[in-house]
């Protein structure tokens, strides 16, 4: 009886650190800018508390820079036209993050695959 209780509770270990992060996937949100809505789209990847991933908008693609994640709250840097952005998130839930920089805030959705 110790042995299978001693399996069973070394499978749930397993499986419990062999699930992705929440924070993982791709996402999409509408950010408002001077000229009109700009939709833009995030792929996230979480590798214990480094996040790396891009970001997509019409304008073209972009890797994500100095990734952290605390917990269901992370940072990262977006850089484009000689200009870095310093942005923070936190997941809400499974299907919604809030992503904050100085130019705002945008609530981002899952993109179910």
């Amino acid at each position: 009886m110790k042995y299978v209780l001693t399996l069973v509770l070394v499978l749930a270990a397993f499986a419990t650190f062999g699930q992705s992060n929440p924070i993982d996937g791709k996402w999409k949100g509408t950010r408002e800018t001077p000229n009109g809505s700009i939709e833009i789209e995030y792929t996230f990847k979480v590798e214990g508390t480094i996040l790396t991933g891009s970001w997509k908008t019409q304008f073209g693609e972009a890797k994500l820079n100095e990734g952290k994640v605390d917990g269901e709250k992370f940072s990262y840097s977006i850089s484009f036209n000689e200009m870095t952005i310093n942005n923070s998130g936190e997941l809400v839930n499974e299907n919604e993050i809030v992503v904050k920089n100085e130019r705002g805030e945008m609530t981002l959705t899952r993109i179910k695959e």
